[in-house]
């Protein structure tokens, strides 16, 4: 069968694959556009693998939602050329917003899902045709869901253009002013945990046995190490929980004083996202 230009064209507009490749795969599907459409992906899951092992660390964090509910996904690519153009940033919302509205927290869980941005694949297969027609590694490597409580409200802020992305959940009562703070905080400090009583024994005992080792090192009399390791205990959560950081816009006092001087707000829960961590933790 004789294979026109309007038919390798309706084929490039529906794969985005390159005319020579859709020349061919017409000719092997003797014209036929939902087999040559099949080749073609099976050829670009191919291309994908190859490009799996490169490097990706660049792309963009980006956040969908609104006070009540919200999703936040890391996607990864290997420059920031193409995390700059339209098509990844529209790639990378769509996978946003399908998290937001399926309530997905989970990538494994995610990739398995029908493509709702890309009828006929999964997430799975929709970014490895990605891969194909982009020609750059790309890795979803993380995703985080969060729906605000009665008495709460989320709060969400991207820095950047998308190198640090927060959801924040914190009072009901707090104005919108308090919520960005909040956010920004979160994004500059990197707190790791919302209060002391979050932070697991093990960790806590780790800290203060390297705090007693360094001491006793550094000469210090046995008696008093116990009071040197519970100082650096007490410098480690004033360093990673959050309520007992200094204030980024009023170091003078903590988030904790803060948080009590506008009404007694209280934070939840956050989700700090870091481009490039996540893609660190997938390859």
């Amino acid at each position: 069968m004789a294979i026109s230009a309007a038919m390798v064209k309706e084929l490039r507009e529906k794969t985005g694959a390159g005319m020579m490749d859709c020349q061919r795969a017409l000719s092997e599907a003797d014209g036929n556009l939902e087999e040559a459409i099949k080749i073609l992906r099976k050829k670009g899951l191919a291309a994908a693998a190859k490009k799996a092992g490169r490097t990706a660390k660049d792309g963009l964090v980006v956040i969908v939602g609104d006070s009540r509910e919200a999703a936040m996904a890391e996607i990864n690519c290997e420059t920031d050329f193409v995390a700059r153009t339209e098509e990844f940033q529209t790639f990378a919302r769509a996978i946003a917003e399908q998290a937001r509205s399926e309530k997905l927290s989970d990538v494994a869980t995610a990739m398995l899902r029908p493509a709702g941005f890309d009828p006929g694949q999964t997430i799975a297969q929709a970014l490895a045709s990605k891969i194909a027609k982009i020609g750059e590694n790309i890795l979803f490597s993380r995703v985080a869901y969060l729906a605000a409580g009665a008495d709460t409200q989320l709060g969400t802020y991207l820095h950047m253009g998308g190198k640090i992305g927060v959801i924040v959940e914190l009072s009901a009562s707090a104005d919108e002013e308090t919520v960005k703070d909040v956010a920004m905080h979160i994004a500059a400090a990197e707190p790791r945990w919302v209060r002391r009583d979050e932070v697991a024994a093990e960790v806590i005992n780790e800290e203060r046995e390297i705090a007693r080792a360094q001491a006793a090192a550094a000469g210090k009399p046995a008696q008093v190490l116990d009071k040197i390791a519970d100082g650096k205990v007490g410098k480690f959560f004033e360093q990673f929980c959050l309520v007992d950081q200094a204030f980024v816009k009023d170091p003078a006092q903590t988030v904790g004083a803060m948080l009590a001087a506008k009404g007694g707000v209280t934070v939840t829960r956050f989700v700090r996202f870091r481009l490039g961590e996540g893609a660190a933790a997938a390859q």
